[in-house]
């Protein structure tokens, strides 16, 4: 195995604490990677960043509104397109909640956004695509950790926040 350098990315699916539902934004057809492709918010982690303010400027930045954190879903690990160094990604995924009453506003990386619940987003999440597969993968998952998340944990883990910086 080589080693060698890679990029390290966060990614946010966010959810309505009210409705159950879920954020789906759609990749701009001029995007470089994955163009029109359903997915949750995602980024790269600057230089000198962490993942958690990462997460909070990325949501600014793509749908110009501060969600809270509620939970690391996982961590992930992929190649956006052929499996070179400068292609891996490694990142961390969170499970975040956003009330109604914010308003979108989605930047020029997405072309159209959805609030959906989970059947509904399993529905849109049908084709075969890496992308696509793995933002079902997500879904499910927080589908069953939601399921189990103690309220004094979720309000722990606002107050405190993940990073131990």
């Amino acid at each position: 195995m080589i080693t060698g350098h890679f990029n390290a990315g966060i990614a946010a699916l966010i959810r309505s604490p009210k409705t159950g539902q879920y954020l789906l934004l759609r990749r701009a057809a001029d995007k470089d990677y994955a163009a029109g492709v359903w997915e949750c918010v995602t980024g790269r982690v600057d230089q000198g960043e962490g993942f958690e303010d990462a997460l909070y400027r990325e949501v600014q930045e793509e749908l110009g509104v501060t969600i809270k954190a509620d939970y690391i879903l996982g961590t992930t690990h992929f190649y956006r397109g052929v499996p070179t160094p400068k292609n891996e990604l490694v990142g961390v995924v969170f499970l975040c909640s956003l009330d109604e009453s914010q308003s979108i506003s989605i930047s020029r990386e997405h072309s159209e956004f959805r609030w959906l619940s989970a059947s509904q987003a399993f529905e849109l999440l049908s084709s075969s695509d890496p992308t696509t597969q793995w933002a079902r993968r997500v879904i499910e998952r927080a589908e069953k950790v939601r399921a189990l998340l103690l309220d004094e944990l979720l309000a722990f883990q606002r107050e405190s926040g993940f990073e131990f910086g």
